[in-house]
């Protein structure tokens, strides 16, 4: 009996990580995020709509700036609300001090017509300045219609909403990846 347990774990394991990929289809743009201990999240970015955004996040997961970053933002009380990452800070610094800084570059507010829905993609930002994202971004775990055309949303998260739930604040990210499907 104890063989039997023991098989039906590793099968339902292997059903857990073959469930945690995505392959991008025709001129698409993901990035896979690897968070330590939870999984893997596929983020689909909006890449005709935000491309002065999608670019610059591109361009720093390429060159590592997220690796080893902590989630520093997680608000899931009343409601689960949201997860954020972005400051290089979190990397060593007192997580509970991160969220003030980024890279460095502005990145001016792009209207994408997409609306804050559970899974999306949103570039932080200044409250008073929209034209003053940076590196750190949100995502989404419930449906935030008030942030509607106040933040650029430059992705949504089309594989791994049931790990975005798990993260806990101080949860490190191992590695951005990023995937391209075949151009059209």
């Amino acid at each position: 009996m104890r063989i039997f347990w023991s098989l039906v774990l590793v099968l339902l394991s292997l059903t857990i990580c073959v469930g945690q990929q995505y392959s991008p289809k025709l001129g698409e743009t993901v990035l896979k995020i690897e968070i330590e201990g939870r999984g893997n999240v596929y983020v689909l970015l909006h890449t005709a709509e935000a491309p002065k955004t999608t670019a610059h996040i591109l361009s720093l997961a390429k060159s590592g700036f997220y690796n080893s970053q902590r989630f520093h933002k997680v608000e899931l009380k009343p409601k689960p609300f949201l997860v954020q990452i972005g400051d290089p800070t979190s990397k060593t610094g007192d997580i509970a001090n991160a969220g003030a800084t980024g890279s460095g570059a502005r990145v001016a507010y792009e209207d994408t017509k997409f609306k804050n829905v559970v899974g999306a993609v949103g570039l932080v930002r200044n409250t008073d300045d929209r034209n003053s994202g940076d590196s750190q971004f949100y995502m989404l775990l419930d449906k935030s219609s008030f942030l509607d055309g106040n933040y650029t949303v430059f992705g949504q998260v089309v594989v791994g909403l049931d790990v975005l739930r798990k993260i806990q604040k101080g949860d490190r990210v191992v590695a951005f990846t990023v995937l391209r499907g075949p151009t059209p």
